[in-house]
């Protein structure tokens, strides 16, 4: 992170960058010249941090949606989530934060995300239930209906409405600002410590429903509350970083080939290099095409895609084995 901050437009040396922060964080040192700092402490700080916390979100979630739906390539975007929060930014950006209460375009996105989980939910139910494979039907459904919705929505937008919609959608953490940071950290760490607690009981769902069962657990009601939990680390990242896909399924994929599925270890270490991925990839689109910034989403997508279709290729020959 410190040398992500330190790279940019301007690059400062990374003990400079090093100093300014240990300078706000801890009151102590002193820091470069006024310009240095505010750019460091206004600017980049919070944009790394912001990118740390929506990878490390992302990921967790992605890794608890796959357990929780027996699929190994479900992911926020899988179930609508990300569709849901697309579409309710987008209705803002082009007709107003008056239309839907005075909201703002984060505020309009986290709504989105939890109505597109909520209907995921009730979609997904079974003689009152959750049916995984029903649950993934539900949302692929939903997903298509809102992401329709937001095409039609884009149609009215003015060319400059509609550029600022194409990056909300394609994920940036561009505009970064310490007042967006203290609610996100305190979901994505208080939801990442609060799903690792359910870490024996996600392990007993690896099992199947039937040993699960007989091991104690409550299927259904776990699979509720570790929903509503995704639905809401999901929408809050999203929120403030627009739609930013792959990451939930790559990242939980790459842990478990390395240190198994173990969920006491996986989910904290699903969060460590979710993170640490984002910081990265945003790194990229800011320095691979100077001046110009890309989308994450566009980078997480060429990294991404591939991996998904070796993980299909991989699956495969498990199978034919």
């Amino acid at each position: 992170m410190v040398v992500a901050i330190s790279i940019g437009a301007v690059n400062i040396p990374v003990g400079d960058v090093w100093g300014i922060v240990v300078h706000h964080v801890c009151g102590q040192g002193t820091t470069s010249d006024m310009a240095t700092d505010q750019i460091v402490w206004n600017f980049r700080t919070p944009r790394v941090v912001l990118a740390a916390l929506v990878g490390a979100g992302l990921a967790v979630a992605g890794a608890v949606l796959q357990t929780l739906v027996s699929n190994p390539l479900a992911d926020p975007t899988v179930l609508g989530f990300s569709y849901g929060a697309s579409l309710g930014a987008v209705l803002v950006i082009t007709l107003g934060g008056a239309a839907l209460g005075g909201i703002g375009v984060s505020g309009a996105a986290f709504v989105g995300a939890l109505a597109a989980g909520a209907l995921v939910f009730a979609l997904g139910r079974r003689r009152g239930r959750l049916a995984p494979t029903r649950l993934v039907l539900a949302g692929v459904a939903v997903g298509y209906v809102l992401l329709s919705a937001t095409s039609f929505v884009q149609l009215e937008a003015t060319p400059t409405e509609l550029r600022t919609v194409m990056f909300w959608m394609l994920g940036s953490v561009a505009g970064a600002q310490w007042s967006q940071l203290p609610t996100v950290a305190a979901v994505v760490l208080a939801g990442t410590a609060l799903l690792s607690l359910f870490g024996r009981r996600l392990n007993a769902l690896l099992a199947g429903d039937e040993s699960a069962t007989a091991l104690g657990v409550d299927v259904n009601r776990l699979r509720a509350l570790l929903l509503v939990i995704s639905a809401l680390l999901t929408g809050t990242v999203i929120a403030v970083a627009g739609g930013i896909g792959f990451v939930g399924l790559m990242i939980p994929h790459l842990v478990r080939l390395t240190l198994g599925a173990d969920h006491r270890r996986l989910l904290p270490l699903t969060a460590l290099l979710g993170a640490v991925y984002l910081v990265l990839v945003d790194l990229l689109s800011r320095t691979v095409n100077r001046p110009n910034e890309l989308p994450l989403g566009i980078l997480t997508a060429l990294v991404g895609a591939p991996f998904f279709l070796w993980l299909l290729r991989r699956d495969k020959g498990m199978d034919s084995g």
